[in-house]
């Protein structure tokens, strides 16, 4: 009797087991906020967008975590970092305020720079702060009463985090809910808000799920910023952050050489896309990203 009961046992044994290491994996938490083209929640392309993508490969390589995907937006996701948990972003960029709380991974992807998106009807507006293409933002501020409409709490690059810095809060029209970004779109569609700071790639796609019409916004680079910026896997700056920034290093070198440049390059406008595949191909070959 005992004999035919050992399988039972072992089995019961062995589930125990497995199901004690399962309680025994820290969880990871993984913020992530509606941010095409890298998160999309909804409409056709739900899923798609390049950290979509990209969260699956890191998930499946790091087995010794149990992940969970967690959507906040970018003030709570800012908020969680700083708390004593385990939570990690990867989406960010860097900046030296964020690098007092946060550990932050190599470069992982290069990305064109923010920029000023305007109504085709209020463009007049910019041109006498025009140089070439690029518009100077900090003295078109200056100098009118016209409105910046920007996400609360979101870094827009260090360059041009130190141009907002210099300007009077009433400059802003913050927003600290979901939808931001879509949100001072549809604001600005209305005529309240004549400017907002955004991504093309980003606002190119809202624009298009608004059902507006490309040729009426235009969007001009700010003068004296990168051409690129680079995105990071940030995590909340404790052991376990630490622990889990050393792994996904481990596994950025190939996703960012092979992976990542291909799924950014397809949200491009098409004119764009085949130079910037040729760019993304030199921006580690010194193992640093030109910049943070």
């Amino acid at each position: 009797m005992r004999i035919r009961h050992l399988p039972l046992l072992f089995c019961l044994l062995l589930t125990a087991l497995v199901a004690q290491s399962a309680e025994a994996r820290e969880r990871l938490l993984w913020l992530v906020r509606d941010l095409p083209p890298f998160t999309i929640f909804e409409g056709p392309a739900k899923g798609q967008g390049v950290i979509d993508q990209l969260l699956p490969m890191l998930i499946a390589q790091m087995p010794e975590y149990d992940h969970q995907i967690v959507r906040v937006n970018r003030a709570r996701g800012i908020q969680m970092l700083q708390e004593p948990s385990f939570t990690c972003d990867p989406t960010l960029l860097w900046t030296p305020e964020r690098a007092r709380y946060v550990h932050f991974s190599q470069p992982s992807l290069g990305v064109l720079s923010s920029g000023l998106v305007v109504r085709t009807r209020d463009q007049a507006l910019l041109e006498p702060f025009l140089d070439g293409q690029q518009v100077d933002l900090q003295r078109l501020l200056a100098q009118t009463r016209l409105k910046l409409g920007i996400v609360a709490e979101r870094s827009y690059s260090v360059q041009v985090d130190d141009v907002l810095k210099q300007l009077p809060d009433s400059a802003f029209s913050r927003h600290y809910g979901n939808d931001a970004t879509a949100s001072l779109l549809q604001m600005q569609q209305l005529g309240r808000l004549q400017l907002v700071l955004g991504y093309w790639p980003e606002v190119r796609y809202l624009i298009q799920q608004q059902n507006g019409s490309l040729d009426d916004y235009r969007f001009y680079p700010i003068r004296g910023v990168d051409r690129y910026q680079f995105l990071h896997v940030g995590c909340s700056d404790t052991a376990l952050g630490r622990e889990a920034i050393a792994h996904i290093d481990q596994l950025l070198p190939m996703l960012r050489r092979d992976t990542l440049p291909g799924l950014y390059a397809r949200w491009l406008d098409t004119e764009l896309q085949e130079d910037y595949l040729g760019q993304a191909r030199h921006f580690f070959e010194q193992g640093e990203a030109p910049g943070r």
